[in-house]
């Protein structure tokens, strides 16, 4: 019988903003359950908030995660201290959320002692690195997967998979928004918003090409309005910081809804927020950088995906245009963009078909995080039974 009467510990581990959201949101529904749970982790404000102790601050330490060869010792050291943790304190559940380059090592530790691992966001192994199915295989226990196709695909390698629906469309409500009409847009008047991601290596590569595309734009619209959204406030400041001259845009922090859903077209890094700005109808254009030598000589050839951006992976076409990698060269990119703004009909109709796509990934299913804290109180129910 469950022992919805007793504490049980999770351990949750998130490193970079989206996923001390998605953390955050999930400590909130499982605390809306009858259960007595004592939340402790690595991740970030957000999950700090919704009640989560925090053993180390993660997020904001991408650069650490990301580029682990350059802060090997940082990285190991911290592994090492969540190891010992686990080692020396009873925990019921272990949590790892996306970053699996570093959840890898925790649900590693995890599975050494015994203690069952949820991993929520699947780790991208269609798209690339498909050889990690066999590490995932070993130390996964349940898998919760936030895209369609993704629990069928895990199913057939022998992964425990569900598909929860994505949390980066929980509270939006996508099924009355309708599609934009262009009818009366004045190119000239654009309201552009620049979405440069929320990892610090992102704004490095794209902050000021995104900057430089806003002049250009701005030489053809001189009345068009720039809005950046920051993921945080820290970002804010370092966006601000490397501000070029005649740029002149104003700034919003986390509002990636709300700022799609008031602009005319986007500029976005790749990443989740494409997902929330076709669910706000906004047409975009979206962007990535990669180093031009590990491209050729590797990347090209382990991507598995005829497509890089999640939009465009979810249509199965390129709905919107992707320039992943870009390199050096804006010139395209400014090209697609007025082509856009140059043809009302077809802004009209990419509106439409991003929203028809966001609700499509959405379809059946309501909040994202009840649905993980369904996994884990049945994951705790079977520890405890176990």
């Amino acid at each position: 019988m469950p022992e919805s009467d007793r504490t049980y510990r999770v351990f949750i581990s998130a490193a970079e903003p989206s996923a001390d959201v998605h953390c955050a949101s999930l400590i909130t529904a499982l605390k809306q359950t009858t259960y007595d749970i004592d939340f402790v982790g690595v991740g970030g404000p957000k999950m700090a908030q919704a009640g989560c102790r925090i053993l180390e601050v993660t997020v904001g330490k991408a650069a650490m995660i990301y580029n682990a060869f350059r802060h090997v010792i940082t990285f190991y050291n911290l592994v090492r201290r969540i190891t010992h943790y686990l080692k020396s304190t009873k925990v019921d559940l272990v949590v790892v959320c996306d970053s699996p380059a570093f959840n890898f090592h925790i649900a590693k530790a995890a599975k050494k002692l015994g203690i069952k691992t949820l991993f929520y966001v699947a780790p991208q192994l269609w798209a690339w690195g498909g050889w990690r199915i066999t590490k995932l295989r070993k130390y996964c226990d349940k898998l919760c997967c936030i895209l369609p196709f993704e629990q069928d695909w895990f199913a057939e390698k022998g992964i425990d998979a569900v598909y929860v629906g994505n949390p980066l469309l929980d509270g939006l409500n996508i099924t009355s928004a309708e599609k934009r009409n262009y009818a009366g847009f004045q190119p000239r008047n654009t309201r552009f918003a620049i979405m440069p991601g929320s990892r610090a290596a992102e704004i490095d590569s794209l902050w000021v090409p995104m900057q430089n595309i806003a002049l250009q734009l701005k030489q053809k619209y001189p009345q068009a309005v720039f809005t950046t959204v920051a993921a945080d406030c820290e970002k804010e400041q370092l966006l601000k910081k490397t501000q070029l001259p005649g740029v002149g845009c104003r700034y919003t922090v986390g509002s990636v809804s709300s700022t799609a859903g008031e602009c005319d077209f986007a500029i976005v890094a790749s990443g989740s927020a494409t997902l929330q700005v076709a669910a706000a109808g906004c047409p975009m254009v979206i962007m990535y950088q990669s180093s031009r030598i590990l491209w050729f000589l590797f990347g090209r050839w382990l991507l598995k995906t005829k497509y890089l951006s999640l939009v465009n992976i979810l249509a199965n076409r390129e709905l919107v245009p992707e320039f992943m990698p870009y390199f050096s060269s804006i010139g395209p990119i400014v090209e697609a963009i007025e082509g856009f703004l140059s043809d009302r009909n077809k802004l009209s109709q990419l509106s439409g078909e991003l929203i028809t796509l966001a609700v499509s990934a959405s379809a059946g299913f309501g909040s994202a995080s009840q649905k993980v804290a369904q996994v884990a109180i049945e994951m705790l129910d079977k520890t405890c039974s176990g």
